[in-house]
């Protein structure tokens, strides 16, 4: 079984591997309090990872060797997330009084009738949810799959490094894990967690702690640096740095960085509009603005004032302290595009 609901592992680091950077974080607990430990993000050479699935693991390596070097986490320990387009999952009702190792063996058997291809390429792992609302005599079993290669291939780039996979999870779960600590006080109603990474927009709506409904859009913080290089003739990573730590010629905000914006706000406008139309029982009380382009400068304010909606940044290490090797301006600048690695990095106090 492969890991995806175990509940008790050691300290682990959270490695997110993502379509366009690898990116860690290494919490402990100070008391009742958590502290970073260590966290950063690494850029991966193009198409290492193609649709976050990973087609180069030797490409991933390198990159988590470089961001080992430069975090110098103090575990080896780690633990992943798997995409849930990668997984199928079904809840299924089986007898309350079956052992673990019995439960496991008659799914073992039952499972074929859920899964499109042969178990024998499957991982598989289960989490009993409780008691059935139907039959009370019987409980409510998560079972969850995915390819065996899915797994190996993400340890495999991590051995690499001399880094040992512990935990599987879902990159649901650790964002869940991780919004109870970005969100803070909210509004009332849903809030809908808006992730503007490098090439993919997402929206996850959440309504109490859980989310509820997930959808992509091909938009991302790239058409951003393609435009910066085309306008002033840079390389794309001095693009990316420019982007990143300002310094381009006057002009670059009213000519560049604001109609990126009011694409964007487009985007997260259009994203809401679908949810609200297929789920009117749900109102977004709030917006949590979470990725690599959450900390564009006049973002978030324009956002609230098109959404008439309340809107933070999310950043999940707010209420912690920081090690002594954690630099408090890169993690700040950082932090929205870590909340995977949180969540996965927050599995060692399951």
């Amino acid at each position: 079984m492969l890991g995806l609901f175990s509940k008790k592992a050691s300290s682990l680091l959270g490695i997110d591997i993502s379509s366009t950077s690898v990116k860690l974080v290494e919490l402990s607990r100070v008391g009742q309090r958590f502290q970073v430990e260590a966290c950063g993000v690494e850029p991966l050479p193009a198409n290492a990872v193609v649709e976050k699935n990973i087609v180069e693991p030797e490409g991933v390596g390198h990159a988590l060797s470089r961001l080992l070097a430069r975090t110098r986490p103090g575990v080896k320990n780690a633990a992943l997330a798997l995409a849930g387009s990668a997984v199928i999952s079904k809840v299924i009702e089986m007898d309350a009084g079956l052992s673990d190792d019995d439960r496991e063996s008659q799914l073992k058997v039952e499972a074929d009738q859920y899964i499109p291809y042969p178990l024998d390429e499957a991982a598989l792992d289960f989490d009993v949810l409780g008691y059935s609302a139907r039959h009370p005599e019987r409980v409510d079993v998560l079972l969850a799959a995915c390819r065996r290669e899915h797994i190996e291939i993400r340890e495999a780039a991590l051995e690499l490094v001399g880094l040992t996979p512990r935990v599987v999870d879902l990159e649901t779960c650790a964002l869940e894990r991780s919004f109870v600590l970005a969100a803070g006080p909210v509004a009332s109603g849903s809030v809908a967690l808006v992730d503007i990474g490098t090439t993919l927009t997402t929206l996850n709506v959440v309504q109490a702690g859980q989310i509820i409904y997930s959808r992509e859009q091909l938009f991302g913080g790239e058409q951003l640096t393609e435009q910066i290089q085309r306008r002033y003739g840079l390389s794309k990573e001095e693009a990316g740095l420019a982007k990143k730590q300002g310094g381009l010629p006057d002009g670059y905000a009213q000519a560049v960085l604001q109609p990126f914006q009011e694409m964007a706000v487009e985007q997260v406008s259009r994203s809401l509009q679908l949810f609200q139309a297929s789920a009117s029982q749900h109102r977004i009380g709030s917006l949590l603005l979470a990725g690599g382009s959450a900390g564009l400068p006049g973002l978030a304010s324009l956002l609230q004032q098109r959404l008439d909606l309340p809107v933070r940044i999310a950043n999940p290490f707010a209420g912690m302290s920081l090690g002594s090797k954690v630099d408090a301006a890169v993690l700040a600048s950082e932090a929205p595009a870590l909340m995977i690695a949180c969540g996965l990095a927050l599995r060692s106090f399951d």
